[in-house]
């Protein structure tokens, strides 16, 4: 069940949107990943996706969350769920999209969403970072603007979530000499490139399959970035298809030695991976640094 003030807020919400007195059929509770509960809603209206958490545990989520999802619509790239109300009530926070229902992949399913990506790619701004700080998982991403990909990377990416790790226990010394020995080789490792919009946590758990057989993306960390971070996110955990990475180079080509630069990307995702899970991803880190110094 609902906290009921949640089911009053939304109820109020939906009734002053759509104009309609508005009757809830069921209230079913879904996956909704570790960090929030979540719940599949029918109404008279129409069917809702909710998540909901206690407001003190992670201040400005679900409005960041609510910007990702706009920002991402904008483009008209690639469907995501519509954000219906977001709110603070009560103790807790909510957040209300319209449910996708699930469908089975298109026979071209992974071409489209390699077209796609690659047009999201191309929206693009003058410098890397975003308008406001958001979540990846449940820890804050920082998102201040700067002229440089390597310095963005490093004082809004890296050092954050090593600096966590170190506090938390998970991290030695010898890895944050280490660390600040690839800070001094990054500008030379990236072909420069201008800033893309990227998802920003594209890994496999982050896109769906709706009704219609089409790809879409949910639980966005978006700025704008280096999109070879994107593609690189995609390979950490697989379950993306080879015809994902040939249709977005058709569309997009990533620039040569890419692939080389794949655990290079994926050195940011493991760093918050050892602040959310401990130390056992430190191992990887510890992979990636044996390759660059």
């Amino acid at each position: 069940m609902l906290p009921s003030e949640i089911s009053d807020s939304l109820l109020q919400r939906l009734e002053e949107q759509y104009r309609d007195t508005v009757t809830v059929s069921s209230v079913k509770a879904v996956s909704g990943g570790s960090i929030n509960s979540a719940f599949y809603i029918r109404c008279n209206i129409g069917d809702f996706f909710l998540k909901y958490n206690y407001s003190d545990s992670f201040p400005g989520m679900f409005r960041a969350e609510t910007i990702g999802l706009i920002t991402l619509d904008s483009c008209r790239c690639i469907r995501v769920p519509r954000v219906i109300h977001w709110a603070n009530t009560g103790i807790y926070s909510y957040l209300l999209l319209e449910y996708l229902h699930p469908g089975h992949p298109s026979g071209d399913f992974w071409e489209t969403f390699g077209r796609k990506t690659a047009q999201l790619h191309h929206h693009t701004s003058p410098h890397f970072g975003f308008s406001s700080d958001n979540y990846i998982g449940s820890l804050k991403q920082l998102n201040d603007r700067h002229e440089t990909w390597s310095s963005f990377l490093i004082k809004q990416r890296l050092q954050p979530m090593a600096e966590l790790a170190f506090t938390n226990g998970y991290i030695k010394t010898q890895d944050l000499s280490r660390l600040e020995l690839l800070y001094k080789r990054l500008p030379d490792l990236y072909p420069e490139e201008p800033p893309s919009l990227l998802h920003g946590d594209l890994w496999s758990g982050n896109f769906l399959s709706a009704h219609d057989g089409t790809p879409c993306l949910v639980d966005p960390a978006v700025y704008y970035g280096h999109r070879e971070t994107d593609i690189a996110m995609t390979r950490l955990f697989g379950g993306f298809s080879q015809a994902f990475y040939e249709a977005y180079n058709h569309h997009f080509p990533l620039e040569p030695g890419w692939e080389s630069r794949i655990s290079l990307n994926q050195l940011y995702p493991l760093l918050v991976h050892v602040n959310l899970f401990g130390e056992g991803y430190m191992g990887q880190v510890r992979q990636v640094l044996k390759q660059y110094v």
